[in-house]
């Protein structure tokens, strides 16, 4: 076990969402009350708690919001049937409201990762009935290494990878005698050696919880859960439009194009003119885990020269 535990922070408040078909979302809120608001979730399988490295070095300056997706984190499992894209982008509008209710209504700031941001760049589309004629969700957002499908590239190529993806999570071990069996596979998987021994044993904390006849742990979401999404991913990623389709000023930070991938291929977006892209050298997809400091000052940085502050 690594020697040093990273603790998470206890939350300043809690609200609990209903959300519309019954399950609720418990939303935490730290740091400065009087900050400029940050939303912030988590990518496919993950929690919000898992980017603490990350987030908590936002909580002196920012009012910090995090939640967990649905059947993810401190959230209960519900039906697979209602697991999907479109649920997710009504989950992120609900939540966004009773935040408002619960803490004041001011101007967000979202910050995503992954299969959060691609929700979030669906959330704010003109090409989506479902939200096209409602208003942008943020005044601002930065998007870490997003899903996308890059215009052009072999549409036939991204399916197969994204099938492949979620043929692999399928396959992935659902249950765990011991927090430490959880860790040794960790140290087998490419995905996460450049994630530091500390934030595994924060992950195995966050992903797994104790299994309802107590013999060992279990994922907090279940891989049949989370291939879904994966699978759902092959669908929606090819509708994001920066160019006609963003309503706020948006920052994406991407994986290092020139490292292998963990899902899906990194996508430079240097060509589009509506988006501030870079992308973060020697990181992965997992970059909010790996470099949690440099991402940090991405989001500082944006929000300054946005003049949002």
């Amino acid at each position: 076990m690594p020697a040093r535990r990273i603790e998470i922070p206890e939350p300043a408040d809690l609200c609990e969402v209903r959300l519309d078909d019954g399950s609720v979302s418990t939303v935490r809120r730290h740091g400065n009350p009087d900050g400029v608001r940050l939303v912030l979730s988590h990518g496919n399988g993950l929690a919000s708690d898992l980017y603490a490295p990350f987030w908590s070095r936002l909580t002196d300056d920012f009012d910090v919001i995090v939640y967990d997706l649905r059947n993810h984190g401190w959230n209960r499992v519900g039906p697979l049937e209602h697991h999907n894209v479109p649920t997710l982008i009504a989950d992120a509008r609900a939540i966004l409201r009773a935040v408002d209710r619960a803490f004041g209504r001011r101007p967000r700031v979202g910050v995503f990762h992954s299969i959060s941001a691609l929700i979030a760049l669906l959330s704010s589309s003109r090409v989506l009935p479902a939200v096209a004629g409602l208003p942008p969700p943020f005044r601002a957002q930065v998007l870490f290494d997003p899903p996308l499908y890059k215009p052009g590239a072999d549409p036939a190529a991204f399916d197969a990878v994204a099938r492949l993806a979620a043929r692999r999570i399928r396959r992935r071990q659902p249950r765990f005698q011991t927090r430490e069996e959880f860790l040794e596979i960790l140290d087998l998987i490419p995905t996460f050696r450049r994630v530091a021994p500390p934030v595994r044993e924060l992950m195995a904390r966050t992903t797994l919880r104790r299994s309802p006849d107590d013999e060992g742990y279990e994922l907090r979401c279940p891989r049949e859960y989370e291939s879904r999404i994966a699978d759902y991913v092959r669908g929606f990623a090819p509708l994001v439009d920066f160019d006609n389709s963003l309503r706020c000023p948006t920052r994406v930070l991407g994986a290092d194009p020139t490292l292998p991938f963990a899902f899906l291929p990194a996508v430079s977006l240097g060509d589009v003119v509506t988006v501030d892209y870079d992308f973060l050298p020697g990181c992965s997809h997992l970059l909010q885990l790996e470099e949690p400091e440099a991402c940090a000052d991405v989001v500082r940085a944006f929000v300054a020269e946005r003049g949002l502050g």
